[in-house]
């Protein structure tokens, strides 16, 4: 028992040791986009974090012992600030998001697959790829195409092309959207509902509810996990068209539909109802926004460091004109569902 438990403690500290450089450096980018959003607080620490992440993937060449870590604070660290984030709200919240935000979430990601499939075809972009594409702009950006693309039995370029096509309209929409939210005078609730529906990936719904205000946060991630549980039924549903093309496609199990539910989603939700069974003290919870806000600097700075600008490129312009399209239907559906439901 000793000698499994001494070999139990060596791996850990043996994959601290290996996580530990690309880690610090995601740490030590997120700090000088905490100083930047400190002398320019309207920019906020999430746009400086990927843009220094971006520049020093350009300017320097990263040594092979930082990637590990790099992917692990992009990836982990992101879903334990999402859990995080559960401190700040209760289950009356979650439960009066869903309800504000189901009909723009629903209306939205009908109008997104109707579109990827009509000018997918009329694009003639092949059938994984539009449905990969279409997935992701609807649903959540990266989490969602890794979700699909087994299902649908997806090659990797297709899964390649979709992420990058994704990520590229990410960007814009961290960029666009605040802009587009002071131009419109959304409030922070209307601009979280607004940035949980209509951009695609989780870190980008942060990074782009950060830069609006801090305390569109929250609801921006409540409407982002709860878009998030879309993935099921669609990857069903996905799963019973794809056997018509492949007879041999693997059958679906409970246990296959459970993995399917993101593991940060369920700790976000045991947070807030911990947070509404015994409400957090105020102290601890700021320290838990404070903490949660930083962390996702440090991940959205290993973003940056892994932007492959060339396969965006690569991509080619049908893609990309889908994904635009996409964007396009998402961003004006959702606004004027908001508009007709009284959120706008």
């Amino acid at each position: 028992m000793d000698d499994s438990r001494a070999r139990a403690h060596h791996a850990l500290a043996q994959r601290a040791v290996n996580l530990a450089p690309g880690v610090l450096l995601c740490a030590a980018l997120a700090a000088v986009a905490t100083l930047i959003a400190k002398a320019f607080p309207l920019l906020g620490a999430a746009l400086p974090a990927v843009a220094l992440g971006i520049v020093v993937s350009l300017t320097l060449r990263l040594p092979d012992r930082a990637r590990g870590g790099i992917t692990y604070t992009s990836k982990f660290v992101l879903q334990c600030a999402v859990v995080l984030l559960g401190a700040q709200l209760s289950a009356s919240t979650i439960l009066t998001v869903g309800g504000t935000s189901l009909p723009v979430l629903l209306s939205s990601l009908v109008a997104c697959l109707v579109v990827a499939w009509l000018l997918g075809r009329a694009l003639k972009i092949g059938r994984h790829l539009r449905t990969l594409i279409g997935v992701g702009t609807g649903i959540c950006g990266a989490s969602a195409i890794a979700a699909i693309a087994p299902v649908i039995r997806a090659a990797s370029s297709d899964v390649a092309y979709a992420i990058s096509v994704i990520f590229l309209f990410n960007l814009l929409a961290v960029l666009a959207f605040p802009l587009l939210g002071h131009a419109l005078d959304l409030d922070p609730q209307a601009f979280g509902l607004f940035a949980g529906t209509a951009v695609n990936d989780t870190s980008s719904v942060v990074a782009a509810a950060s830069i609006y205000a801090t305390t569109a946060l929250g609801f921006a991630v409540v409407v982002k996990l709860v878009r998030t549980l879309a993935i099921i039924p669609i990857s069903v549903g996905l799963a019973l068209l794809e056997r018509r093309y492949q007879p041999d496609a693997p059958a679906l199990s409970v246990r296959s539909v459970v993995q399917l539910v993101p593991w940060f989603l369920i700790g976000f939700l045991l947070v807030v109802g911990l947070n509404t069974v015994m409400p957090l003290p105020e102290g601890l919870r700021n320290a838990a926004t404070q903490t949660s806000v930083f962390m996702i600097a440090m991940a959205l700075a290993a973003i940056g460091l892994t932007t492959d600008l060339r396969a965006v490129r690569a991509a080619g312009w049908r893609p990309l004109a889908l994904g635009a399209a996409l964007w396009a239907t998402v961003t004006v559906t959702t606004l004027a569902v908001m508009r007709v439901t009284g959120s706008l």
